[in-house]
């Protein structure tokens, strides 16, 4: 059994995709897991008359998964790699001790088809939130504001079931 550098065993793993890629992708899966299944396939009518509802339909020519494959597609070989594997430890399939296999599996199982795969996953943006969260990394910067609540920490206009502090 070979051993870790001692720097990664004192350190732990490295993550060597960028926060800021993952979080895209994030953001997106999250847009993507939210649309349902096509209701209406063979619909006819106009966008403006039906409420804009098919926007929220899974359609294979939808934009914001055609953004998404062309997004991860655009990853270099090692950033896909690593992709997989921080879903896969998100999703509980590995644990952080076990990065390096989690990144060997990933990358002996690599193909052309990374993008579909990671968009089979159901809540891939989850998983990969969780991921980060296991390297102590998060998509939230310290400087936002909790959602809702203004600079003197009042809710906002548009939260009306709050009470205000008197």
């Amino acid at each position: 059994m070979a051993l870790a550098p001692s720097s990664e065993i004192a350190a732990g793993p490295e993550l060597n995709i960028a926060t800021d890629k993952v979080a895209f992708v994030i953001v997106k899966a999250r847009e993507f897991d939210v649309k349902e299944a096509d209701s209406d396939p063979d619909s006819g009518s106009n966008a403006a008359d039906d409420g804009q509802t098919d926007v929220l339909e899974d359609k294979s020519d939808d934009p914001v998964r055609q953004e998404l494959i062309a997004y991860i597609n655009g990853l270099n070989i090692d950033e896909q790699t690593e992709l997989v594997a921080l879903a896969w430890l998100g999703r509980g399939t590995y644990d952080i001790e076990d990065w390096r296999d989690a990144l060997a599996t990933a990358k002996s199982e690599h193909n052309k088809r990374t993008a579909q795969y990671l968009l089979g996953l159901p809540i891939l943006g989850d998983y990969l939130e969780e991921g980060l969260a296991a390297f102590g990394k998060s998509i939230v910067d310290e400087d936002d504001k909790t959602e809702g609540v203004d600079d003197e920490d009042e809710p906002l206009g548009n939260t009306p079931d709050k009470p205000r502090r008197q």
